[in-house]
């Protein structure tokens, strides 16, 4: 089975035969730089490459990795989404293009698939609220407000309109946070930079989840840059933001309340400066793990009747849109029955 790998580290990649070789780089306060112990993965056993320190590779290196399928993702140091490389999009059919067209510019075509982002989103949301309420957490209050917004879903007559509807679902929904969470608050939604250590593992984990997301739809023959809630623009794969939605509260979230209650990543775990907080190398590996042993982890699926990983689930969720825009089958967005 591919895996996913995490560089978190500066190092050099490179190829020797059809194995890749990943050498940490070391530099000390002169400049001067040390090599450390290689390390050799086969090409075979990859999926793709989270990089969150500087990665050194030649375009030999990226030819190899395009014809072996093996996409990598790039984070900055302020934890902010760069880019992917992504391997040559073999499975791009002209039908598929002109039919995600064809929904796009249609607007009852476009909403119908828009409203099912926010409300696989919103039901999602309400699954988390209520998992905590039987432990004791009261969420009747703002459960019942997130159901109230969400009679809204099916009466917003434009993606404006629905993005207004989930931005007043996931404000009540946040604030849910600090009823949830032990020793955190989250207080305002801060982005860009965000100013503590909730806001910190929010942001970083829908970036990953978005990564994760674009990487399932490579996978299968939709065009990423068509997208039908968040509107396409330039230099973005905005699809990937639109089944993001559905799976936010369902891996990202749910990991952040295990780190944090408890007590897996502590306040030690994140750099504070000015105005911004930013998770350090030992709580990304932390939470990192975390997220890699979510996707990991399975459930019975109703429809396959067979145990599917949470990040096999995203890509299934990409095969029904896929169908959904083929009218081949009407799209149903995933929701937690447990």
């Amino acid at each position: 089975m591919k895996r996913t790998y995490y560089l978190f580290n500066p190092g050099e990649m490179s190829r020797k035969d059809n194995t890749l070789k990943f050498t940490p780089i070391t530099e000390a306060e002169d400049g001067s730089e040390s090599y450390g112990q290689p390390r050799y993965i086969p090409i075979e056993g990859v999926s793709d490459f989270f990089v969150f320190g500087s990665l050194r590779a030649n375009s030999s290196l990226f030819n190899f990795l395009g014809k072996n399928d093996v996409a990598v993702h790039f984070f900055d140091h302020y934890e902010n989404y760069s880019g992917s490389f992504m391997p040559k999009d073999n499975l791009l059919a002209g039908k598929m293009i002109l039919c995600q067209v064809n929904h796009y510019q249609k607007s009852p075509k476009r909403m119908a698939i828009a409203r099912k982002f926010i409300e696989g989103a919103a039901f999602n949301m309400v699954k988390n609220l209520q998992y905590y309420n039987r432990r004791g957490k009261d969420m009747e209050p703002m459960i019942d407000i997130i159901n109230n917004y969400s009679t809204q879903i099916s009466q917003a007559t434009s993606p404006e309109q629905l993005m207004g509807v989930e931005g007043n679902i996931r404000q009540v929904y946040y604030e849910a946070f600090n009823l949830i969470l032990n020793d955190f608050e989250l207080g305002n939604r801060t982005k860009q930079p965000p100013q503590n250590e909730v806001n910190a593992l929010i942001s970083f984990g829908n970036m990953m989840c978005y990564s994760l997301c674009l990487r399932a739809i490579h996978q299968t023959q939709l065009n990423p840059t068509i997208s039908y809630l968040h509107e396409p623009g330039y230099r973005r794969y905005s699809l990937a933001l639109d089944v993001a939605e559905i799976f936010k509260p369902i891996i990202i979230d749910r990991v952040i309340f295990k780190v944090l209650n408890k007590r897996e990543i502590q306040g030690k775990h994140f750099d504070k400066n000015l105005n911004q907080c930013l998770l350090n190398d030992s709580g990304k590996k932390i939470f990192v793990q975390a997220i890699e042993e979510r996707l990991l982890e399975t459930i019975q699926h109703r429809s396959l009747k067979r145990s599917v990983s949470y990040k096999h689930l995203i890509k299934l969720e990409c095969y029904k849109l896929s169908k959904h825009i083929l009218d081949i089958e009407e799209y149903k967005p995933f929701k937690m029955y447990w």
